[in-house]
């Protein structure tokens, strides 16, 4: 058989009693490893998560615990090579597509170590300024944020094992809470492995980092008023960890990043071929191919004006008939493949019900595999799906398909444009392209509410632009409504979610005393 990961819980490693749940190469089909979490003492993990790793975080200034963030990066670093290895093998990324979720999982540790060294020897920040409480400044109140007293549960999804576990991670380090990963099964390996190499390198202390690669099963039932719980993943999952008493009755604070149909907006105007035209085509492509589709932020409603839906379809489709479907470990692939045989049939559904509502402009299904084996690689080739009149082509708004599949739609007018990506009904990132500054800000502005990132692209930042679907750790990860109503990253806002704010009343003197450095 082959080898049963361990779980990483109340200080030491630990098999689960189970068989164990199989975990494949989604291109080669064959069996890599297994992952089971039946028989820990969840009661046990919890508890010493909290009483050892806790307070030994606490105690820690934030300078301090940017240098365990520090640390954490040389050790991902020195066994990087070995991340792309079980990438490849696990998830069945190409290179490139790698890099975006091992490297961009160094990248925001690397920016939190510089963050949080800047906040100095202290264990409390400052949140905004004191102000008077009466007609004399003889007593004020200022407000400040605190660690909370508790542990940090992340439940995560399967596209993204490294950077989704420390983009959470990072920040709840740093602000003293311990962790606690619950990785998707489907890609558990990449998660654990780099759990482990942190854990036997010795750069955290014991409890402050937990990893549990298995059943999910009793992680909500642990939960306690101080603790917090991230999920990301599919909305009915969201559903039930609302709905879950450690959330209606104990209060725990909870974040969620689910289902999101995210759009890419052409401004009116922008003839084909313009600089603004090509930016667009070009993203878009990239969108539907890096990691196959499978990025919770990738573009799945093209949005351009009625005039130019056929030279977009046209344009889209030539750039897509260009790419290479198939074994990653051939370098001349470009896309890998689906995370399972199972994602691969919840995308073929999803184009079913999609197909009654649109027609296929370019369909990479016919293309023969590279190096791969139809029959059991879980490869997909690239769905360009149209539908001429985006108002009644209601499932297009409503059903995501999480691979590599987009729908392009025509709109009247930029207040039609604006209609159409709120249909979405609420998502975690819109691009604009255009070159009419005027036209972008209200756009913008009308769109903001809606989204929780506006990625506005004009040809002067067509090179340097971060990418529709990058998240880059300076800017908030999120969205509002079907998106989760969460809040990742955004620089030090995210340390907002591990602390606890409190008014303090007091004289100058003490307040002075308290010596808080600014959270922003």
């Amino acid at each position: 058989m082959t080898e049963l990961l361990s779980n990483y819980a109340a200080g030491r490693w630990q098999a689960g009693t189970g068989n164990g749940t199989p975990l494949f190469d989604p291109v080669l089909g064959n069996e890599l490893v297994r992952v089971d979490s039946t028989g820990l003492d969840l009661d046990e993990t919890f508890a010493f998560a909290r009483q050892q790793g806790g307070a030994a975080l606490r105690a820690l200034t934030y300078r301090e615990r940017a240098a365990l963030l520090a640390a954490i990066v040389n050790v991902l670093q020195a066994n990087r090579d070995a991340y792309y290895e079980i990438a490849t093998a696990n998830a069945g990324t190409v290179k490139n597509d790698s890099a975006v979720d091992i490297d961009g999982a160094i990248f925001t540790l690397g920016q939190y170590a510089k963050w949080g060294d800047a906040l100095g020897d202290t264990r409390a920040l400052r949140d905004g300024e004191a102000v008077k409480l009466g007609k004399e400044p003889v007593f004020q109140s200022q407000h400040l944020q605190v660690p909370r007293e508790g542990v940090a549960l992340f439940i995560n999804a399967f596209n993204f094992p490294a950077w989704g576990l420390w983009e959470k991670a990072a920040p709840a380090l740093l602000s003293g809470m311990p962790v606690i990963v619950k990785p998707a099964t489907a890609t558990a390996w990449l998660t654990q492995r780099m759990v482990r190499d942190v854990v036997d390198a010795g750069v955290l202390p014991v409890g402050a980092l937990s990893v549990i690669a298995g059943s999910s099963a009793g992680l909500m039932d642990q939960l306690q008023p101080f603790d917090v719980v991230s999920f990301t993943g599919s909305a009915e999952t969201a559903g039930a960890i609302r709905a879950h008493p450690a959330v209606t009755h104990r209060s725990v604070r909870c974040g969620i990043e689910a289902d999101s149909l995210n759009s890419a907006v052409l401004l009116p105007g922008e003839a084909p071929g313009s600089e603004a035209f090509n930016l667009l085509v070009r993203e878009v492509v990239r969108e539907m191919t890096v990691k196959s589709g499978q990025k919770c932020t990738a573009i799945r409603r093209i949005l351009v004006p009625a005039e130019v839906y056929d030279a977009a379809a046209e344009a889209i489709g030539a750039k897509l008939a260009g790419v290479t479907v198939g074994n990653p470990r051939n370098d001349s692939v470009r896309m890998g493949s689906l995370v399972s045989r199972a994602q691969l049939a919840s995308v073929r559904e999803g184009l079913a019900m999609l197909s009654a509502h649109t027609r296929v402009l370019h369909d990479g299904r016919d293309r023969p595999l590279v190096d791969a084996d139809p029959a059991l690689a879980a490869c997909i080739g690239p769905v360009l799906l149209g539908a001429r009149d985006a108002d009644t082509a209601q499932l297009v708004h409503d059903v995501e398909v999480f691979g590599p599949v987009a729908t392009l739609l025509p709109y009247r007018d930029s207040a039609h444009a604006v209609v159409l990506t709120q249909r979405g009904r609420g998502s975690l990132v819109t691009s604009l392209y255009g070159r009419d500054e005027a036209a972008l800000t209200r756009i913008t502005l009308a769109v903001a509410g809606s989204h929780g990132r506006v990625h506005v692209v004009t040809p002067d930042v067509g090179r340097a632009h971060s990418g529709h679907g990058n998240v880059m750790p300076m800017s908030q990860h999120g969205g509002p409504g079907r998106a989760g109503g969460g809040a990742e990253l955004g620089g030090l806002r995210a340390l907002d979610f591990y602390h606890q704010r409190s008014a303090v009343q007091a004289s100058p003197t003490v307040l002075a005393a308290l010596g808080l450095p600014d959270l922003a």
